[in-house]
Formats: C-alpha cells, sequence, structure tokens
C-alpha cells in the first residue's frame, strides 16, 4: 500500500505488536505459484468453506499455502479505536494434534529479533519461585527500561494498591533487586488470582484516574468480531475468556518483552480443546501487562488436511489487542499500525516453522 511504517514519526506512533510477545510459542511461511510448484493437495471442502464462513479469507489456494505460502490480512473492522485485529492462515505438515504439541514446547528466546529476553511457564500452583529468573534478568534495554519506568512510577498498568507496595531501587544488577522482587510478587499474585478467578479476577490498572480492566477489553475485543465469536463460541465459554475461571486447563506462562522502547511484563494462558474430525481450537490468552498493551488474544482453528499423500493441517490464526497508544491513530497511521503487526506475526511464524521442522 506504499506504507513507510520505518519513518521516526510512524515508528513512535505506531503501538507494534510482536506476534511473539502474544505468542510464546507459535508460527507462518512464504508464497510461490502452484502451477510452479506443482503440490497435489487432496482435502475434503469443509475446511477451507467453514474458514471462509468466518473470516476475511473468502478464496485461499491450498497448495499454494502448502507449499510454503501464507495469508495475512487486515482484520474485520472494529469501532472501538483502541483495538487492532489481523488474520492470518498458513498450511502446516503433520496433524492438528502435532500442530498443538509443537506450540507447547517451542521458545521465542532464541531468537533475538522477537525482542522476548525472558520466558518462562508457570506452574498451577503459582509461586515466586515461578518467576525467579527476573531477579537475574540480563542486561538489556528492556531490563533497563523496565528498572527506570518503576522507579518514576510512570506509564506502569499496575492497580491503586499494587503501586502503594513498590520499594525504592537497591540492589546490584540491571534491575535492581527490590524491583526484581515487587514485580516478582505482583506478578506470582496475579497469575494465582487468575488461576483461580479467571481474567474477570484481575485487579484493574489504574491509569491518570481511568480504571481499565483486561477482562472487558478481551469481551470487547470479541464483541466487535462477531462472527469469529460465533465460531470459537463454546470454546470461549469452556475456557473462561474474558470471564472467570473456565473447565479447560490453562497453561500459564510469563514474559519479559522488549516492545518498542520499554520493558515490558507480561502473563498467558495457552489453553486448546479437540474437535470433531482431528479438529482442534486454541487460545493465547494476555491478561496481563505492565505496558505497552492492555489486553491480547490470539485464536486457532485447525482443520487436519491432506497434502501430496501427508497429513497436513489448515490452521487459522486471529490476533486481537486493545491498547491505549494506538487510540489516537487515523488514517495511514492507523493502517501502518496493522501492516506492522502483520510483520511482526509472519516473522514469528516463520521462525516457529523453521524451528518445528514445519517449512517445506
Amino acid at each position: 500500500m506504499g506504507i513507510d511504517v520505518s519513518s521516526q514519526k510512524m515508528e513512535t506512533q505506531t503501538a507494534r505488536y510482536s506476534a511473539s510477545q502474544r505468542i510464546p510459542r507459535r508460527f507462518v511461511l512464504t508464497s510461490l505459484f502452484t502451477l510452479i510448484i506443482g503440490i497435489c493437495v487432496t482435502v475434503h471442502a469443509d475446511p477451507v468453506s467453514e474458514m471462509a464462513s468466518f473470516s476475511v479469507f473468502d478464496k485461499v489456494d491450498l497448495a499454494q499455502l502448502a507449499s510454503g505460502g501464507v495469508k495475512t490480512a487486515h482484520g474485520a473492522p472494529m469501532s472501538n479505536a483502541r483495538f487492532l485485529s489481523v488474520q492470518t492462515c498458513y498450511v502446516s505438515p503433520g496433524s492438528p494434534a502435532q500442530q498443538i504439541a509443537a506450540m507447547r514446547q517451542w521458545n521465542p528466546t532464541r531468537h533475538s529479533e522477537l525482542n522476548v529476553v525472558l520466558h518462562s511457564d508457570i506452574p498451577s500452583a503459582a509461586t515466586a519461585v515461578s518467576f525467579s529468573r527476573l531477579r537475574n534478568a540480563p542486561d538489556s534495554s528492556a531490563a533497563r527500561t523496565l528498572a527506570a519506568a518503576t522507579e518514576k512510577r510512570t506509564e506502569l498498568q499496575i492497580s491503586a494498591e499494587e503501586a502503594k507496595k513498590i520499594p525504592p531501587a537497591s540492589g546490584p544488577g540491571t534491575l535492581p533487586a527490590s524491583l526484581a522482587g515487587f514485580w516478582i510478587d505482583l506478578l506470582a499474585a496475579r497469575a494465582r488470582t487468575f488461576a483461580t478467578g479467571g481474567s474477570a479476577a484481575e485487579p484493574p490498572y489504574n491509569l491518570g484516574g481511568q480504571s481499565v480492566r483486561a477482562s472487558q477489553e478481551l469481551n470487547g475485543l470479541l464483541g466487535q468480531q462477531e462472527k469469529i465469536r460465533r465460531q470459537f463460541s463454546g470454546f470461549i465459554e469452556s475456557a473462561g475468556i474474558g470471564r472467570g475461571a473456565g473447565s479447560i486447563h490453562p497453561e500459564l506462562y510469563w514474559e519479559l518483552l522488549q516492545v518498542e522502547d520499554q520493558g515490558v511484563l507480561t502473563l498467558g494462558a495457552f489453553q486448546s480443546r479437540p474437535g470433531a474430525g482431528g479438529t482442534f481450537q486454541a487460545a493465547d490468552t494476555l491478561y496481563y501487562a505492565s505496558g505497552g498493551y492492555y489486553a491480547g488474544l490470539t485464536l486457532y482453528q485447525m482443520w487436519p488436511v491432506d497434502v501430496g499423500g501427508k497429513p497436513s493441517t489448515l490452521v487459522w490464526r486471529g490476533d486481537m489487542i486493545s491498547s491505549g497508544s494506538v487510540e489516537s491513530l487515523h488514517g495511514i497511521e492507523r493502517l501502518a499500525s496493522e501492516s506492522s503487526m502483520m510483520k511482526d506475526i509472519s516473522k514469528a511464524v516463520t521462525l516457529f516453522r523453521r524451528d518445528t521442522g514445519g517449512s517445506r
């Protein structure tokens, strides 16, 4: 579209969304023409037509996707100015169950370009030990800027009660021990709250007199995507997305990221459920972030397909974020923000596929 997303003005005003920040272990591809490749694809028409029924992809070429192609597009328009959405589809070798297993095992910290400094799973009984790696955070811009923001108590997405507990900076390290201890206690408490009560039980962010709840942002995102919400309605209910604790066990994790020029701590939950005929649905929910964005949700629909006699998976992925920093963007700046989001998702999917043997 001729958008220069590298300009300084756009870079400072655009809320860049790295897929790795919402997806601790997931994804993508590159396109080639089917007639040149000559791949034989055999698949029942249902997956393609089902994807068309709820997504922006009314037509897809499975042979092109199977050869390494990817389709990434702007999501359906949303009326809330702080919401952005992107949709992606691709074909990957292996069954949907194998795709889910690969997502669970992938660690994005292997790739510095994804700006994930620390990533760690959280046991179901979250304690301070679960976040102990933060005490020895590697010297990085993410750790330094997080420490500075915590000391100044500016632009932090925490509750009023949490803000009262910020101690003076003391101790060695890029992230002083006292500040690391503060964040460890905060993250552990929020993870325990989520495990027992879901995102609806999470304390709000108190931002300059404004109260923002992650659960309301998640529900708002889904409310703006009616076709997607209908497609995943049963799964959303069972997973408790935007609500209380659901019946589908969440796999919890935390990360230290570099978002633009700021270090950000996040808490997320990955949930999945098998469906009829070998299909799978999954969700990666960002229910806490110390900055950058209020909440995020990535939904996956996976169908088994046959490519050249080998089992493969057609994957649809929908990414939705809520961020205060995109609320004032209009026109070309908003398009640039979404384009940046699509590029970051493609980068993460490419690396995921390379690491897990999904590239053809």
